[in-house]
């Protein structure tokens, strides 16, 4: 007897044996698959957008974050070859505009859009959002950052931040500090400045930056932290000073103006713009949109645009401006608890 050959039977359960692992291996592949594979995501990816895409902008018409976003956006629109609409719908801590894209569909054609006001502060603000930003949202792209001008009334001896805050220790209280009103970004890079450096100032809230710059002219206030923007027209006219940008470095719109960090060491504030879209919403759909903001950001006429209006376009990875916010979230979060800010 051949001693190398195989009996029958043992050949046939020997096979047997191996077809049934082969059909298991084939089928947990399956599963595998299956369980990775959205059904309709990767064609419905592929041929996004279909149709027109809506931009729920946080904020209302005319102001910086509604700028940003329909300089870009129709830029966004060509390159798409589908329009992104922008639908305004200003309310408290972006509530109104982060239900809206929080209930929407995660099929990309409903975006968010605000700046660090709405996405990195209003959680600290407002306890009772219909939404949460870490839960509902994920990050598609940053458009840019704005820095915010440090600037005074003509008749205040302090030609620098150092001499400002040497007069703000002698006459504690007694600088009157204007915003835009509680707890807006220009408030809070105030309260950043006091935090760090001990000083005391009062705060004057008005109803939007506009009159809060009209009451530093007037000098019913004597500091002002606000956007370039807003600020530029007046420092120009020579109507109010500028001694400090808050950006690390020095900006192109102010060039002989240092940063507020030459004299207090890691101080930063500003503005930026981002563009967010519901939890869920497929990947390539989200790795879709950030490429043709970054196109967008890049061409020369959008990036000339945002840099004329104050702002540094700076394209960010999804996952970079997801870091992003974290960061930013956690540190505007000690200021509002610092300077005993009431929520709501």
């Amino acid at each position: 007897m051949d001693h190398g050959a195989r009996h029958p039977r043992v050949a046939r359960r020997v096979d047997a044996m191996i077809s049934r692992r082969a059909i298991a291996w084939c089928a947990l592949a399956l599963a595998t698959a299956a369980s990775t594979f959205v059904p309709g995501a990767f064609a419905q990816a592929q041929s996004y957008p279909t149709r027109p895409v809506r931009l729920v902008v946080a904020l209302a018409a005319g102001g910086p974050t509604d700028i940003v976003m329909r300089i870009v956006a129709a830029k966004m629109s060509e390159q798409l070859g589908q329009q992104i609409v922008v639908d305004n719908r200003a309310a408290a801590g972006g509530s109104v505009a982060g239900e809206i894209v929080a209930n929407a569909p995660a099929d990309g054609y409903t975006l968010f859009a605000g700046a660090n006001g709405t996405i990195a502060i209003a959680p600290s603000l407002f306890r009772k959002l219909p939404f949460s930003i870490s839960r509902d949202f994920t990050p598609i792209a940053l458009l840019g950052n704005s820095p915010f001008a440090v600037m005074v009334h003509p008749g205040v001896p302090a030609a620098s931040v150092k001499e400002l805050l040497a007069l703000a220790k002698t006459k504690p209280g007694a600088i009157n500090f204007g915003s835009s009103g509680q707890g807006g970004t220009g408030h809070l890079a105030t309260e950043l400045l006091i935090l760090m450096t001990g000083v005391r100032m009062t705060h004057v809230p008005y109803k939007g930056a506009g009159p809060a710059l009209i009451g530093l002219v007037s000098k019913e206030i004597e500091l002002m932290i606000s956007g370039l923007a807003s600020g530029l027209p007046y420092i120009k006219q020579k109507q109010i000073r500028a001694i400090a940008v808050t950006s690390p470095k020095r900006v192109p719109q102010l060039p002989d103006v240092p940063p507020v960090a030459d004299t207090v060491a890691g101080y930063e504030a500003g503005s930026w713009y981002a563009i967010l879209a519901r939890a869920g919403t497929p990947r390539p759909i989200v790795e879709r949109l950030n490429r043709e903001a970054a196109t967008a950001l890049n061409s020369p006429d959008v990036n000339a645009k945002l840099v004329s209006s104050g702002v540094d376009p700076d394209p960010l990875t999804p996952e970079q401006l997801g870091a992003k916010i974290r960061a930013e979230t956690d540190r505007w979060a000690k200021v509002v608890k610092a300077a005993g800010l009431k929520t709501q």
